[in-house]
């Protein structure tokens, strides 16, 4: 039986897509003072790329990146 979905294609795309806004994005992918103490203070030089990479992933849209398959090939 095909899953039901609560929300239209356009709604799922209004919440999840990513932003393509210039002012949208320097908005949510920008890194403030505050972030950037918080990044170098609390974490050690191996992973404050992946930590400022989490953060901005929580503003937009507000859920954590799913590990990548070392495995899978990325396709831009």
């Amino acid at each position: 039986m095909p899953r039901r979905s609560i929300l239209t294609e356009r709604q799922r795309a209004s919440l999840l897509d990513l932003p393509t806004y210039e002012a949208t994005i320097l908005h949510h992918y920008t890194l403030a003072d505050e972030d950037l103490e918080i990044i170098r203070g609390r974490r050690g030089p191996h992973n404050r790329l992946g930590f400022a990479l989490q953060l901005c992933a929580l503003r937009y849209p507000s859920r954590l990146l799913a590990p990548v398959d070392p495995g899978a090939v990325l396709l831009a």
